[in-house]
């Protein structure tokens, strides 16, 4: 009975309300503005007044808070622990044979030799399309070979049109060496990404790959190759990449697709002799 009576006591001197420390960002705005102060010793004096304004007011807001007395905001006391809820779905597993795990997908791949083909075939189409480009512009088929190996010779930085337009062997062999290189190294991610999307491939693999390709190399060739910025037309080049993306997707997709290890066990994937799996070799050596 004592023990009944100094519960129920215990639980009637619990307060409804408690009183905390109020949240507050003023510390977060004294923080921002001495970053400012000290970085505008190095960029501009403007930067600097903005952050001596940020300091003066989250050091002024921050004291009022808690001076002369602390600013408190009253919470409601809870008789027990909140109960746990999530928004989150309720995901069904998927079950794969022989091995009771998740999924990791995509489910099938495509062999190397898929990217392999799917670049060699995009390069051949992007090499023509270039050439073409030369013939049109320049008339001549080595003016685009050399642009994108002119950033490897210095002597190419002044070198005029016809020079550019003109066969030379050591430009042509670098060439052919970067856009061999860079066709099958492609090739190689349009197969592992293709499966992505295997609904639209070729919208990965002939268009938004091509596109975000051609960004981000628009930021860099001006240092990489300053001769290939101030002669390249990006509308050819743009096309270049589409054709080069949509001739390697293509093949890529239309090439069999093989399945992952992950539907076997994994004793045969860690490549271990597990009981029961060479029941009938032991037999047969027996």
């Amino acid at each position: 009975m004592a023990i009944k009576e100094a519960t129920s006591t215990s639980k009637a001197d619990v307060p409804a309300t408690l009183a905390v420390p109020a949240p507050t960002a003023l510390p977060m705005v004294l923080a921002c503005g001495v970053t400012l102060l000290f970085a505008g010793l190095v960029t501009s004096a403007s930067i600097s007044v903005l952050g001596a304004v940020l300091v003066i007011a989250g050091s002024v807001g921050w004291f009022r808070d808690v001076l002369p007395e602390e600013d408190c905001e009253s919470v409601p006391v809870l008789e027990g622990p909140p109960a746990v809820r999530t928004m989150r779905r309720a995901v069904t597993p998927f079950a794969i044979a022989g091995e009771p795990s998740r999924a990791r997908l995509p489910l099938e791949v495509y062999p190397v030799s898929a990217g392999i083909k799917g670049g060699i075939a995009g390069g051949v189409a992007m090499a023509l399309l270039a050439m073409l480009y030369g013939l049109v512009t320049e008339r001549s088929v080595w003016y685009p070979i050399n642009l994108l190996a002119a950033g490897f010779f210095p002597a190419a930085v002044t070198a005029s049109v016809d020079e550019l337009a003109a066969f030379h062997l050591a430009p042509f062999v670098l060439a052919a060496v970067i856009h061999v290189t860079t066709s099958l190294v492609v090739g190689l991610l349009y197969g592992a990404t293709v499966p992505m999307l295997p609904r639209r491939p070729i919208l990965l693999g002939g268009i938004i790959a091509p596109v975000v390709w051609t960004g981000l190399l628009h930021s860099m060739v001006a240092i990489l190759n300053p001769v290939l910025d101030a002669h390249i037309d990006w509308q050819w080049f743009i096309a270049s990449q589409l054709a080069f993306g949509l001739v390697a997707g293509t093949v890529v997709s239309r090439q069999e697709r093989v399945a992952t290890w992950q539907s076997l066990p994994l004793a045969v994937r860690a490549g271990i002799e597990a009981t029961g799996i060479h029941d009938r070799n032991d037999e047969e050596d027996r």
